[in-house]
C-alpha cells in the first residue's frame, strides 16, 4: 500500500514518532525552544559530526508545461525561457566544479517537450566524470524513465510535494500534469523501485497552514524510511520567495517557527539529511548550520546559463506551447533582461569560498565529495 492510499487517514495512523513531533510543535516559550535548539545540535553532532555538504544547483531549462500560480516558470508568466544545450550545460558544471563542487543538482522546469528523459540522459553523460554525486529535481517521471537515469550514472532524486493540503494543490495548479496529486505523491516510491540511492522530498511553505504541511512532511519521510528503508533521505522546507507572476504567499512561517521545525525533524528523523538553500538570509542560515542542518548549497543562480552566461543568444518567449522570438512578442512588455529569467530570488549571494570560510568559523567541515560509485563496485 502506497503512502498515496494511506494518506486520507493519515489522522489514525499517528505512530509514537509522529505523536512526539507534534509535541515538539507544540509548545512556544522561550524555554522550551531553547531545549529543541540543544537537543537538536546535539543530535546533529552525534550523527553528522561537525561536517556540512555542499552541492550547486544547474539549472537546465527554464521551459514549463505546468501554471502554478506560485512559480515563477509558470507557463503563464511571460518570462524568458532557454534550454541550455548539452554542451552548455556542460559548460556550467565546469565552472561549478572549478569552484570546488562534486555533488550537483540538475534542475529543469516540467516540460517532456524541452526536458526528456533522453536529454536528462545525455546531460548525464556529459557530467559523470566531473561530479560523484548528481541528483535531479525535474517533473515527476514513471519507473522505466527513472531507471534510465539511474543507468546513465544519477544517484539521487528531488521531489517537492509543494504542499500536501489537496484542496490548495487543486487551486494552485490550474493548467497541465502537475494537477495530478497523486502521480506526484507517490513519485518517491517510482524513484526507489527504481534504484535512487538518495530520496529528498520538501513542502513549499507559505501555502498552506505550516503545521498541518510539517505533519504531513514528516509522515511521508515516516513512511518511507519504514517502507523504502534501504534509501537514504533527505528533506527541505523552502519558504516562498518572490518571483515572477508577483504570487502574494496566503501563509507565512516566520523565522521562530522555521526554528522550531529544523529542529523537530531533525530529533525525530536523526539520521536524515536536513537541506537549506540560498532562498534564506545570511544571518540566518549561519544560525541554522549549527542546530540541524547538513547540506546546504552556495553561490547559486536560479535561470539556466546563471553561471556562465550560455544560452543567452536563444531567449525567447513560449506562448501556448509555441516559441516566439524576442522581436515578435509584440503584445509582451519589454523586460530589459539580457539573461533567461531566474525561478526566484536568492537571498545569500556570497561566494562558495565566504559561505566555507564561515562554516571553518564555526568550527564546521565543508564537506565538497562524500559518495563515489566506485563504493558499489566494491
Amino acid at each position: 500500500m502506497s503512502f498515496n492510499e494511506t494518506f486520507d487517514n493519515l489522522s489514525n495512523n499517528i505512530n509514537a514518532n509522529l505523536r512526539r513531533f507534534i509535541e515538539l510543535l507544540s509548545s512556544d516559550n522561550d524555554e522550551h525552544l531553547d531545549n529543541l535548539v540543544n537537543e537538536s545540535t546535539k543530535t546533529t553532532k552525534q550523527n553528522f559530526g561537525n561536517t556540512m555538504r555542499l552541492f550547486a544547483p544547474l539549472y537546465l531549462s527554464n521551459e514549463c508545461i505546468n501554471d502554478c500560480t506560485y512559480c515563477g516558470f509558470s507557463r503563464s508568466n511571460p518570462i524568458l525561457r532557454v534550454t541550455l544545450s548539452v554542451d552548455q550545460v556542460l559548460a556550467e558544471a565546469k565552472h561549478l566544479h572549478e569552484q570546488g563542487f562534486r555533488s550537483i543538482l540538475l534542475v529543469a522546469g516540467e516540460h517532456p517537450k524541452f526536458v526528456s528523459s533522453g536529454y536528462l540522459e545525455e546531460c548525464i553523460g556529459a557530467i559523470k566524470n566531473l561530479f560523484p554525486s548528481i541528483a535531479l529535481e525535474i517533473a515527476p517521471m514513471n519507473e522505466d524513465e527513472y531507471i534510465k537515469l539511474v543507468r546513465a550514472g544519477c544517484e539521487a532524486l528531488v521531489v517537492y510535494q509543494e504542499t500536501y493540503n489537496k484542496k490548495v494543490y487543486k487551486e494552485l495548479h490550474t493548467l497541465g500534469p502537475k494537477k495530478d496529486f497523486s502521480w506526484r505523491i507517490d513519485c518517491p516510491e517510482r524513484a526507489y523501485n527504481a534504484g535512487f540511492r538518495r530520496i529528498g522530498i520538501g513542502s513549499l511553505f507559505g501555502l498552506s497552514d505550516w503545521k498541518k504541511e510539517a505533519l504531513s512532511l514528516a509522515a511521508h519521510l515516516d513512511y518511507l524510511k519504514r517502507k523504502c528503508w534501504a534509501a537514504s533521505y533527505t528533506v527541505s522546507f523552502p519558504r516562498i520567495r518572490p518571483s515572477a507572476g508577483g504570487f502574494t504567499p496566503s501563509h507565512s512561517l516566520n523565522d521562530r517557527d522555521f526554528i522550531k521545525l529544523v529542529c523537530a525533524f531533525r530529533i525525530c528523523f536523526p539520521d536524515v539529511g536536513i537541506v537549506l538553500s540560498t532562498r534564506e538570509s545570511e544571518k540566518f542560515r549561519d544560525y541554522l548550520f549549527s542546530i540541524g542542518i547538513t547540506m546546504i548549497s552556495a553561490g547559486s543562480h536560479t535561470e539556466p546559463g546563471g553561471y556562465t552566461g550560455k544560452g543567452k543568444d536563444d531567449l525567447h518567449y513560449t506562448i501556448k506551447g509555441r516559441r516566439v522570438e524576442i522581436q515578435d512578442a509584440v503584445d509582451i512588455k519589454p523586460c530589459g533582461a539580457n539573461s533567461a529569467t531566474q525561478q526566484f530570488e536568492i537571498n545569500d549571494n556570497r561566494s562558495p569560498k565566504e559561505i566555507c570560510r564561515m562554516l571553518q568559523l564555526k568550527d564546521l567541515d565543508p564537506v565538497w565529495k562524500d559518495w563515489d560509485s566506485s563504493i558499489l563496485s566494491n
